[in-house]
């Protein structure tokens, strides 16, 4: 390899240098993209395995690491100590302290909402708890710490959580739950949470108009079935409809709008292979009872976090839906023209790291985690 490398041209070897390197706590990266040049700065660093961003009303972000920590972001980039009261989390694998989010009335009563693995007997199971958040404390901390929904299964295993979090306009909490991987078919079972997105009120109590309410032979909260793994949801800001994203086995990522009652597929509907072997799963791409996905991938780039644009900083992304993509290190943006995808653009290849979360700041920037290096970046475009 050494050899290599003395052959190769010198400016080349910088300019690899460059792209590859970690940037520093105030350096900035200039890297392409369709409207210019952007600016690329970290804006923190010293995170662990960071899942979910939240931007707290005074400009602060509320960061959740898997390990089990909620940290403070100060405007400095400087963090908290790890919040206390956070629940005992199932640290294996992808599962951990995954989503947080702000409760639709967080000015008044200071509740936050995140998604875990919680730890049981068995095994572990997703969870969703309400806490408030009491930013004044040394350190800050959670006091009335309460666990609102949790899945009826509780496998053993590290795979497939789900664990996004999103409110609509009405207070409704859509939370997404994987389907643990080696138990796939129960995603088409509605007497099982696994494979499903669920739909609850703040307080984890049932929407009168869920579209399964007053069945026997399924679950309440459920509101869509036939996932995967979904760890990507966002409420359209113009339609008010929940999107989501999944990850494929080996194909088949999916973007999908959620639609009261819809099967989505899985297993038996897909674009995914099995691993190693590539063997078909399920009866095909297509069926006349399955919602089919508004975009899918295949090769699969591994989708994590999802957010729409409607800032001022890019004027030419409003209403577009930025994605982050773990496999690839990247953040897709999707242009779209209402419900249909009109085109894709690849962002930050240069950097190469993989992005767990995406989010627009209040300043209009995007603010994306960067689950490599432990950082919080920002993407303005560059003078």
């Amino acid at each position: 390899m050494a050899d290599i490398r003395r052959m190769m041209n010198p400016w080349l070897l910088l300019l690899c240098g460059v792209l590859t390197a970690p940037l520093g706590r105030a350096e900035t990266v200039r890297v392409d993209a369709s409207v210019g040049p952007l600016a690329v700065s970290t804006v923190a660093s010293g995170l662990q395995t960071p899942w979910a961003l939240a931007f707290l009303p005074d400009g602060r972000m509320l960061v959740s690491e898997r390990p089990g920590r909620l940290r403070i972001v100060q405007a400095d980039g400087s963090l908290s100590e790890p919040v206390a009261g956070v629940p005992r989390v199932h640290a294996e694998g992808q599962a951990g302290l995954l989503d947080v989010a702000l409760g639709p009335s967080f000015a008044a009563d200071r509740m936050i909402y995140f998604a875990f693995a919680q730890p049981t007997s068995r095994g572990a199971r997703t969870a969703v708890a309400r806490a408030r958040l009491d930013l004044a404390a040394t350190p800050p901390r959670l006091d009335a710490v309460q666990v609102i929904f949790a899945q009826r299964d509780d496998p053993r295993g590290g795979h497939h959580f789900g664990a996004r979090l999103a409110f609509d306009a009405a207070q409704n909490l859509f939370v997404t739950l994987g389907e643990r991987y080696h138990y796939r078919d129960y995603a088409q079972q509605l007497d099982s949470h696994l494979g499903k997105i669920v739909r609850i009120r703040p307080d984890g109590s049932v929407p009168a108009d869920n579209p399964f309410v007053g069945r026997a032979d399924a679950l309440p909260e459920i509101w869509s079935y036939g996932h995967r793994n979904v760890q990507g949801a966002a409420i359209h800001p113009e339609t008010g409809a929940l999107w989501t994203h999944e990850h494929g086995p080996q194909g088949g990522d999916e973007i999908n709008i959620p639609k009261a009652g819809a099967n989505h597929g899985w297993p038996e509907i897909t674009y995914g292979r099995e691993y190693v072997t590539g063997l078909r799963i399920g009866e095909g791409t297509e069926r006349a009872d399955v919602a089919p996905p508004v975009l899918q991938w295949t090769p699969s780039i591994a989708p994590s976090g999802m957010a729409f644009y409607t800032g001022d900083r890019f004027p030419a992304w409003r209403g577009n839906l930025f994605v982050g993509s773990l496999k690839f290190g990247m953040l897709v943006r999707v242009a779209l023209d209402g419900d249909k995808v009109v085109g894709q653009e690849r962002l930050l290849t240069e950097i190469g790291h993989r992005i767990r979360d995406v989010r627009q700041g209040p300043d209009g920037a995007l603010y994306v985690l960067d689950e490599t290096a432990g950082r919080i970046l920002r993407i303005v475009p560059a003078n």
